[in-house]
Parts: structure tokens; sequence; C-alpha cells
């Protein structure tokens, strides 16, 4: 009895999806919890598994949105190894036969005369047309005996320096500007000028109209900073051996940005606010998100309570959920709720950038790469690893006061991190 197989809910409150690429065809046979096609939701695009094994049949195409419970398709329980190994057998006899009757295979000798011949190409054509060679008169050399135009090129050239008397120098003279004008009007092009055509996923489509609503509803601001990354890269370089064999991850640069911004935004709680109808949601805790560029476009997962939580567990908690996303793993509930983002577009080698506030949100932190520079440190002129910080944020709950000083904030923190890690 065929099983049906009917779309889940992804997560509270989406009761829509769309359907997403097939990764079976209609037909295949199908292994329990194999994949079989990706369900987009607003916010991700999950796989969904088989429920048994047998022969699928799809109801729901690419494309077709569907509400949670409809039926996506249906699975008719079906031996696997005896459909698979049938089709094996018979090819065999088929390349027997060929070698059995090599004769005829040297009987079509003659090939048909191919409607090209003779034909000259555009371009052919109409250096031809400028020459006055009649078609008749060039031999083509081209597919299926095509006149090209290096045909009709020598097929005039010869008949330039005929005249052997000197007193009619002027002819070749005239005639070789003809060709050389000839030569540029159609340019050789190499390489393909193909264009394709890919459908945009609804996670990438409702992305679009977030941007652009952010840009049109909000008034966007962003400041900007620089931090001395020397005091961590010191940190790391002393402690990144014993961090990774005691806590059995590693110390990297984001679980101090998420501290420093947790520690700021406590200090700063309208950073950390959002804005609802005509009051401010302002909130006692910082659930962090932060942007993790994913194979199905940019994915914010959260960090809950990340302002109760140590280096070691932030790193933790970073690594899982940037791993889930990548692996296409993570759902809309790992994704809901943040108060505040953080995206780091150094890891792609951005110098300065001016990050899109994620809403409901009013604010958003833009890591750079860091750089060495020449900077001035007590009179004198030092190189140190330097980044740039962008913060974006609205206007409309955020003053300028208030953005100028939790960023200012946040470098004191990076710069120190003992202040930070002392709580002091």
């Amino acid at each position: 009895m065929a099983v049906d197989i009917k779309i889940p809910s992804p997560g509270e409150s989406i009761t829509e999806v769309e359907i997403g690429n097939w990764l079976k065809a209609d037909g295949d046979f199908v292994q329990m919890d194999e994949p079989l096609c990706e369900i987009e939701t607003d916010k991700a695009t999950l796989p969904l598994p088989a429920e048994s094994s047998g022969i699928l049949k799809i109801v729901l195409q690419t494309g077709e949105t569907a509400q949670v419970g409809d039926v996506l398709c249906t699975i008719e329980p079906s031996d696997a190894p005896a459909a698979a190994s049938a089709p094996t057998a018979e090819p065999e006899p088929a390349k027997a036969e060929p070698p059995s009757s090599p004769e005829p295979a040297t009987a079509p000798a003659p090939q048909p005369e191919s409607y090209a011949a003779g034909h000259p190409s555009p371009a052919a054509q109409k250096l031809m047309a400028e020459q006055g060679v009649a078609a008749e008169a060039v031999s083509g050399t081209g597919p299926g005996g095509r006149i090209t135009k290096q045909d009709a090129v020598e097929q005039a050239t010869p008949a330039a320096p005929a005249p052997e008397t000197p007193s009619a120098p002027s002819a070749p003279v005239a005639e070789a500007p003809a060709a050389a004008q000839a030569s540029p009007a159609v340019p050789a092009v190499s390489g393909t000028r193909e264009v394709r055509r890919e459908r945009m996923s609804r996670l990438r489509r409702k992305l679009s109209e977030r941007l652009v609503s952010v840009k049109n509803e909000t008034a966007m601001l962003t400041t900007f900073n620089e931090v001395d990354m020397r005091a961590i890269f010191d940190l790391r370089s002393a402690h990144k051996e014993s961090f990774e064999k005691k806590h059995g991850v590693r110390l990297g640069f984001m679980s101090f940005f998420v501290k420093a911004c947790c520690e700021a935004l406590l200090e700063f709680p309208a950073v950390n606010a959002q804005i609802d109808g005509e009051e401010m949601v302002l909130r006692d805790y910082v659930d962090m998100g932060i942007a993790v560029s994913a194979p199905k476009g940019l994915m914010v997962p959260v960090i809950r309570n990340a302002e109760s939580l140590t280096l070691a567990q932030i790193e933790s908690e970073i690594r899982r959920l940037a791993k889930r996303a990548r692996d296409n793993a993570i759902t809309p509930d790992e994704m809901d709720g943040g108060t505040f983002s953080i995206t780091n577009g150094g890891v792609f080698g951005s110098m300065l950038s001016t990050p899109i506030l994620n809403p409901p949100q009013s604010a958003i932190l833009g890591m750079h790469n860091v750089v060495e520079r020449p900077v001035a440190v007590s009179g004198e002129v030092v190189i140190r690893p330097i980044m740039y910080l962008a913060l974006s944020y609205d206007h409309r709950i955020i003053d300028g006061q208030q953005s100028v000083s939790f960023l200012v904030r946040v470098k004191e923190y990076l710069e120190n991190p003992a202040r930070m890690l002392l709580g002091v």
C-alpha cells in the first residue's frame, strides 16, 4: 500500500511552504530517510526525507505553494535490488552484435553532398560581394563544403597581382584597402555567450523583500570606528592551545565580539530594542544573531541569552549553528527572535561596508578584515593590526550619541579584553 508523504510543520506560525528542488525524479526508487526534495520557507530551506523505501510518485511540483499537511508525494513499496539489477544484464548482448557483421560497415563509403556545399557564410558573402566574386568561382573548404571567409579572401587575393605591366600599379593599391576594410567588419569572437535562468528560492525572494523594506521603512544610518586587535591577537596566541585542550573548541575572534557587544548592549539598551507600533520594546537579555553565508543564501542563526555565556560556550554555539546552516539542517526556530546581529564580511576580504538591518532589530554590527596599518601610539608611529567596525542603526529609536557611545564601548572592550572578561 502506497505511503503518503505529507508536508511537516517547519516551525511555529509557519503554515505555508514552497516546493523547492526535487532531489529524486518521478519513478525513482528511494531508500528510507533518503532526501527527496527541499521545502522552502521564508527563513530556511529544509530537506524532506523519505519515510519508507519504494518507488516515488511526485504529487507537487517544484515552485508550487502548499499548506502544512498537504500530500507532497507517495511511495509505493518495492524491491530495490531486483529493479536495479535487471537492466544491467541486458546491455551485454547488444554489444556483441556489431562485431559479428563488420562487412556492412565499409559499404556506405560515399557520403551525401551537404546542403551547405557551395554556399558562402555571411562574412564570406559580404566579402565576395565587395570583390565581385561569384560563388561558382570559389571552392568551399568549410564543413560540408561551405565557403568560408578565408576561401573568399584567397580567391580575391590572386586576382590583385594579375596585371604585370608597370603602368597599372594603382589597381592592386585600390583593391587592397577594400579587403583590409572588410576584415574588421566581422571580428572573430571566441568563447560562448550562453544565458541561463534559475528559479529564485522562496528564501531569496523573501530576503529581497525584507532588504528593500528596511531601506524604505527605517531611518537607517551607519557610524564607523576602528579597533586595534593587538591585545586579542596576543591573548589568543598565549592561550589558544590550552583553551582548545580544555574546552574542545578553538578560540576564535567572534566570541570576543559577541561578548563585547553583549556588555555594551546591556549598558545601552536602546541599541538592543525594537519598535512595536508606538512603543519601544526594551530587553534585559541579548539574543545574538550571527550572519552565516550558507549554500542557499544568507542565514542568521541566533545564540539565546548570549550575555550569560562564557567565551567557550559562545564559540561552541557559533560552531554548532554555523554547521547546521551550511548543512542545510537549521530550522526557522533557530533563526527567530534575535535582538541584535553581527555580520563578518572580513572573512571574504571586505575592508569597509554598511550592513543592512535585520528587521525587526534596530542595529547590526559589521566586522571587516584585519590589516596592518601605521597608527600613532604615544606620539610614535607603529604598525598595528587594525579592523574597521561599522554599526548600522535605526535612527528612529537610537540617537547618534547612543550609537557612537555604544561603538566606542565595544572598541574599548576589544582593545582591553581583560576589562571585559573581569567585568570592570
